[in-house]
């Protein structure tokens, strides 16, 4: 790979993401693409401070990554479980527009603009990558315990947004995969509230989620497309 794109390069799986891309492809130019200002992890990356929620930042920054040549990964690292008084709703008494219209913003729609202005950057005749970050709880057959229902229902609507782009993706290039990755359940300040009752072994390090993630990423092939595919290589139920 010789360009590559993470979005949400300040968190703690992308920042992950990036240097362990920059470590993997050195050859690569790595564009790290974060709200805020971040310093470079090493020599071939390249940070850009992008809004994500505005469609002119982000397709500046297409046209900056642009000029390096075709993207051969783009991956969506960035994302929104709780934020300040919002947390993941036990039952439908705690359900409420501003907790959707947020978690909707961060884990749906800005990932359906990422999609928009950075999939016709990848080639046309070879194999190419789009990966966003999605989750085992939003898949709506798996489902069994209920309540989070603004996180589930925004990460349900991602993964069609993925198919949907996958099935687009495919007419122009048969080569191409669009998938989302469950990163399992990772150390991190996502995920920190929620750590208390995990089964031993059940908690990654960024590290090792990333590594993994990662590793399947390598073998991913186009009938892949359009799935969201866990942290071990397992399809995710839809």
């Amino acid at each position: 790979m010789q360009n590559i794109v993470v979005t949400g390069g300040s968190g703690a799986i992308g920042s992950t993401f990036v240097s362990e891309l920059a470590r993997r492809y050195p050859q690569a130019r790595v564009h790290s693409l974060s709200r805020g200002a971040v310093a470079a992890a090493s020599p071939n990356v390249r940070c850009l401070q992008v809004d994500f929620e505005t469609e002119d930042s982000l397709q500046a920054a297409a046209e900056q990554v642009a000029q390096a040549g075709a993207v051969d990964l783009v991956v969506v690292a960035g994302g929104i479980l709780h934020q300040h008084d919002i947390m993941p709703e036990k039952s439908l008494r705690e359900v409420s527009a501003e907790k959707f219209l947020t978690l909707f913003t961060a884990n749906t729609i800005a990932p359906a603009l990422i999609a928009k202005h950075f999939l016709p950057l990848q080639p046309r005749d070879r194999r190419a990558v789009f990966a966003a970050l999605s989750a085992r709880v939003g898949s709506i057959s798996d489902n069994h315990l209920g309540g989070w229902y603004a996180y589930r229902a925004s990460k349900a609507a991602l993964n069609m947004v993925i198919r949907n782009a996958a099935i687009e993706t495919r007419r122009r290039n048969a080569e191409a995969i669009v998938v989302g990755m469950h990163p399992g359940t990772v150390n991190s300040n996502l995920s920190r509230p929620f750590q208390r009752n995990l089964a031993a072994g059940q908690l990654f390090s960024p590290e090792v989620s990333v590594a993994r993630m990662l590793d399947v990423i390598d073998r991913l092939e186009p009938e892949d497309s359009g799935h969201c595919i866990a942290w071990d290589g397992t399809r995710i139920a839809p």
